[in-house]
C-alpha cells in the first residue's frame, strides 16, 4: 500500500513537473517574440514618420538643369589687344565690383593715353573757336546755327574725353600694363582666361559673373506632358546633389516654340538660392502635381514600404522594444507619398529608413520563436 501511493505521488510529481516546464516554455516562446529591441546606434539613424491621412495627389517628374539668371550675370569681354601677364582668381570665387581679376600686356595703354592727350588738345582748339563764335553772334556777325555747330563740337570731343578716361580708370592703365578689374559682384562661373594667353578687342568672353541669390531651373516639356503644365503651377525640385533637400518654386514661363535640338518647350522656374545649393549647369528633377482625386487616404515615405513575397510591409515603432510588422496595401503614390489601405491607423510611428533591418530582425525572430 505504501508502495502504490510513493508511485503515485512520483507520478503526479512528473507531470506536474512537464506541465510546468511545458508553460515555463510558452512563456518564454511569448518573451522571445518580443525580445527584439532596437540599439542605441541604430536608433541613431533610424527615421520615424507618423502616417497621415492625405488628399491623394498625382505627379509627373519633368528633367531639367540648373541657369544663371542672365537678368543678373555679367559677361566680359575685351576692349583691348594683348597678352594677358597673370590672373587673381578660379572659377567658383566670389569677386567685388572693382577687384583686380587679371593684368594684361597692351599696347593700347599708350594710345589711350595718346588719344586723350589729342583730344584734349582739339577741345581747347573748339572752345576757342567757341568763344570766338559767341562773340561774332552777340554781334550779329555769326548765325545761330554757327553758334549750335561749335558748341556740338565741344560736347563731343568732351564726351570722347571721358569716356577715354573712364576706359583708362576701368582698366587701371598705368605705363604700358592693365589691370581688369570686376564689373560687378556675384560668383565668377565662367573662366576662359589664363596667363600668357592672347586676347582681341571684341573677341571670346574672358569670363562671366553673375550673382546667384535668384537662379533659374529650365524644365524640359515633351509634348505629352504639354497639357499637365501651366504658369504658376507650384514645383518641387530636387537635386543629385542634395538627395534629401527639396525646394519649392513655380513656373515663372513656358516658351511657346520647341527646342530645336531637343523638341522640348522650356518651362523656366525662378529659385531663391539662399543657402547656394543649387549651381548653374546642376541636372534635376523637377515635380509637378497634376491631379487631386477627391478622396483621401493614409501617406508614407516610399522609403517605409518593405515590400516582401508579393506583399508590402511597414514596421510600426511603439517603443525601442515594442516593434510590429504589418502588411498595407498600395492604391496610389507620387514623388514625395505611398498611399495605403490595411491595418495601419493616422498618426501611427512607421520606421522611414533602416527599416528593411529591422524587418529582417523581426523576422528571423518571429521564424525563431515559432520553431
Amino acid at each position: 500500500m505504501n508502495k502504490n501511493i510513493t508511485k503515485y505521488i512520483a507520478a503526479a510529481y512528473l507531470s506536474a513537473l512537464i506541465i510546468f516546464t511545458g508553460c515555463v516554455g510558452k512563456e518564454e516562446n511569448k518573451e522571445a517574440e518580443k525580445s527584439y529591441c532596437i540599439s542605441r546606434e541604430l536608433k541613431k539613424d533610424i527615421k520615424l514618420v507618423k502616417a497621415e491621412m492625405l488628399p491623394i495627389e498625382e505627379s509627373i517628374t519633368l528633367t531639367g538643369e540648373v541657369e544663371s539668371n542672365s537678368d543678373k550675370t555679367v559677361p566680359f569681354v575685351s576692349l583691348v589687344d594683348g597678352v594677358v601677364m597673370d590672373t587673381y582668381f578660379s572659377l567658383g570665387d566670389y569677386v567685388k565690383k572693382g577687384q583686380t581679376l587679371a593684368s594684361v600686356k597692351s599696347t593700347a595703354v599708350n594710345e589711350m593715353q595718346d588719344d586723350t592727350q589729342t583730344l584734349q588738345a582739339q577741345l581747347a582748339v573748339a572752345k576757342r573757336k567757341l568763344s570766338s563764335v559767341e562773340a561774332m553772334y552777340k554781334d550779329d556777325i555769326a548765325s545761330q546755327k554757327d553758334l549750335q555747330e561749335a558748341k556740338s563740337e565741344v560736347a563731343i570731343l568732351q564726351s570722347n574725353i571721358s569716356k577715354t578716361q573712364k576706359n583708362m580708370q576701368l582698366y587701371s592703365a598705368g605705363g604700358n600694363t592693365i589691370q581688369i578689374k570686376a564689373p560687378a559682384d556675384g560668383y565668377v562661373i565662367s573662366k576662359n582666361i589664363s596667363k600668357g594667353m592672347p586676347v582681341t578687342a571684341g573677341g571670346d568672353q574672358l569670363f562671366t559673373i553673375s550673382n546667384l541669390d535668384k537662379v533659374w531651373v529650365m524644365a524640359n516639356v515633351y509634348a505629352t506632358n504639354m497639357r499637365h503644365v501651366y504658369v504658376d503651377q507650384p514645383v518641387v525640385v530636387k537635386t543629385l546633389a542634395y538627395p534629401d533637400d527639396s525646394f519649392s518654386g513655380k513656373i515663372d514661363n513656358i516658351s511657346q516654340v520647341f527646342n530645336e535640338n531637343e523638341r522640348v518647350l522650356k518651362a523656366k522656374i525662378i529659385m531663391d538660392n539662399n543657402g547656394m545649393k543649387l549651381r548653374p549647369g546642376m541636372s534635376a528633377d523637377v515635380v509637378l502635381p497634376i491631379n487631386s482625386q477627391n478622396k483621401s487616404a493614409l501617406a508614407i515615405p516610399a522609403k517605409a514600404l518593405i515590400f516582401d513575397n508579393n506583399q508590402s510591409y511597414v514596421v510600426v515603432y511603439k517603443k525601442d522594444c515594442e516593434l510590429e510588422i504589418r502588411p498595407v496595401t498600395e492604391i496610389a503614390s507620387n514623388s514625395q507619398y505611398i498611399y495605403v489601405e490595411g491595418n495601419l491607423k493616422p498618426g501611427e510611428n512607421v520606421i522611414a529608413s533602416n527599416g528593411l533591418l529591422i524587418y529582417e530582425n523581426l523576422k528571423n525572430q518571429l521564424n525563431n520563436s515559432t520553431k
